[in-house]
């Protein structure tokens, strides 16, 4: 798979044209969703991440206030996704098992 820089210092772009961080196989709509999902800092993310630079992370992030309705987007259809999939297959005996228990929702 080969890479196309951007405009954005350690973002580069795949074939598919998705955004990427340098170095690693960690897509910028992966790293945003755990920003907003679990309201991690960048430096928390760093922690999380530590194969990731903190000088990358604060370029992504740069990266997708500057793309914010696009990767906004692409989250909303991973969710969607998840829900069709979901509305798609019978709940299985475990995952029942662990609702009844509160393990899950």
């Amino acid at each position: 798979m080969t890479q196309t820089a951007t405009d954005y210092k350690y973002i580069q772009l795949t074939d598919d044209h998705v955004p990427t961080i340098e170095g690693t196989t960690m897509k910028i709509v992966e790293l945003i969703a755990n920003h907003q999902t679990y309201g991690w800092s960048p430096e928390e993310l760093h922690f999380q991440y530590p194969h990731i630079a903190l000088s990358k992370i604060y370029s992504a992030l740069a990266y997708y206030w500057d793309h914010k309705q696009t990767i906004d987007d692409d989250i909303q259809k991973r969710l969607d996704l998840v829900e069709t999939l979901k509305a798609q297959h019978n709940p299985s005996p475990l995952g029942d098992q662990l609702r009844a228990k509160g393990v899950i929702a």
